[in-house]
């Protein structure tokens, strides 16, 4: 988006933030790539439905018991699937410091900000604990919650129902071009994320913040 389209959008009354690979690093194949090589995990992850698991926990299944019963389907890998519960928080392993930044000066300049995340309940609750800014949104819609996921239609209907912001006023930012497609088909303004510089230069655009604020 140039300046001059940013210029004659719908104003912005809220930004809406995922989490993972937006304001957190989330990086499971690098944690086994480190652990068993990456040969080993490419195999790993061919024979075993981790992400797919993770995606049920994302939609409100209990983490440990989804990913034992998972252990216990495979047994030939069930020491490297429990790594999935054991050592999640290794998977997660830093924040993206300007991404929360631009996020935490948005608060400050009184702008709505909320939270449109797939979670985990428990994995939320331990990356809130490791996290803390995790816990500084105006309102967090978590996956697990809600027993819904994006892109199903379901989850931004709520987003837009529980805050009553027009969906032509929420400005949404997402690493997956499929989740932004089905916000834009609701008319959200959407910005794919790829790295922090380029969603700063967009609140800029927008008026929400200044050159200053959002470096």
């Amino acid at each position: 988006m140039t300046p001059d389209t940013a210029a004659t959008a719908a104003p912005i009354d809220a930004v809406v933030f995922d989490i993972g690979r937006v304001l957190i690093e989330w990086e499971p194949e690098a944690f086994y790539d480190s652990r068993i090589g990456e040969d080993r995990r490419q195999q790993l992850f061919a024979d075993v439905p981790l992400h797919d698991v993770n995606l049920e926990i994302d939609r409100g299944a209990p983490f440990r018991q989804s990913i034992e019963d998972l252990a216990a389907e495979h047994p030939a890998w069930s020491e490297e699937i429990r790594w999935w519960h054991d050592c999640w928080l290794d998977m997660v392993p830093r924040e993206i410091a300007h991404s929360v930044r631009l996020k935490q000066a948005l608060r400050a300049r009184g702008i709505p900000v909320f939270a449109l995340s797939n979670f985990g309940a428990d994995t939320f609750d331990i990356a809130c604990e490791r996290y803390p800014f995790l816990q500084e949104f105006d309102h967090a819609f978590v996956s697990a919650h809600l027993k819904c996921i994006k892109p199903d239609a379901e989850i931004y209907a709520i987003l837009e129902r529980e805050t009553g912001v027009a969906p032509q006023r929420l400005l949404f930012t997402d690493d997956r071009p499929e989740n932004i497609a089905a916000a834009e088909n609701r008319g959200w303004q959407t910005h794919l994320f790829t790295t922090p510089a380029p969603l700063a230069q967009r609140l800029v655009q927008h008026g929400l913040l200044t050159a200053e604020e959002a470096a």
